[in-house]
């Protein structure tokens, strides 16, 4: 059986390096994991092994209940997660986790339980409705089975959201970053990538709406006009001349 996993270890790999390529992920933040076709092994990146050393063999494999089945590395910290998101959802095949830039910022700014609202179409291409962000984890969860409860905590989110997790790809999770999921490990890669960019347009969409309530920022018309001028105007007088 797992002879037949080196096709799901090299899109593993090649999913968990897309987030270097898009530079979502430095030094060893982030896990992307795949899941076989009888849901019986997860391929998931090793812990805490920079991104320059991974390759497909040194994936970690593991079963179900989260036992070690191949590899020699020891899986991602936040495997019992994956696997609590394979366990609620049959139609995912791959979970994304990064510490992304904007979409941590989100979770981590909790403004509301509809952290990222659709603002735009690129939002409306991948996402159904606002983007959500998981309740603070209590106590008693983070002390106890802390990694399964996250996963249990994504899941409550999706189900409070009534979206399935290929209508809303990803959750927030409060204090901590985004979980994205996809039908395969490269698009839940793909999901994380457009997950931030999506968190940076809107928090740019948000900054700029504040500009009617703090007042014109414009640039006067003179000053502008100075300024042009003098490099592009009749008289411009900016630099040394053609001839010189």
């Amino acid at each position: 059986m797992l002879e037949n996993l080196k096709e799901l270890r090299e899109e593993v790999y090649e999913a968990n390096m897309m987030l270097k390529e898009h530079n979502l992920v430095i030094f060893t933040w982030g896990n992307v994991s795949g899941i076989d076709k009888n849901r019986e092994y997860i391929v998931i990146k090793p812990s805490g092994v920079d991104y320059n050393k991974l390759t497909p063999g040194n994936m970690a494999v593991v079963n179900m209940q989260g036992e070690v089945i191949d590899g020699e590395l020891k899986p991602s910290s936040d495997t019992a997660t994956h696997i609590e998101l394979y366990k609620a959802y049959g139609e995912i095949g791959g979970v994304c986790h990064t510490h992304s830039l904007y979409a941590t910022s989100f979770a981590q700014a909790y403004w509301n339980s509809d952290n990222i609202e659709p603002y735009g179409t690129t939002h409306a291409d991948y996402f159904d409705g606002v983007i959500p962000c998981a309740r603070a984890m209590k106590k008693k969860e983070i002390e106890t089975d802390y990694e399964k409860n996250t996963g249990l905590l994504i899941v409550e989110t999706l189900q409070k959201s009534k979206r399935s997790p290929l209508e809303m790809p990803a959750v927030l999770v409060k204090s901590h970053g985004p979980f994205t999921f996809g039908r395969n490990a490269k698009e839940s890669s793909e999901h994380a990538v457009i997950l931030e960019n999506v968190a940076h347009m809107a928090f740019n969409a948000k900054i700029l709406s504040y500009k009617s309530m703090l007042g014109d920022f414009s640039i006067s018309r003179e000053l502008l006009r100075r300024h042009f001028d003098r490099k592009h105007g009749e008289n411009a007088y900016y630099g040394q001349g053609e001839n010189k």
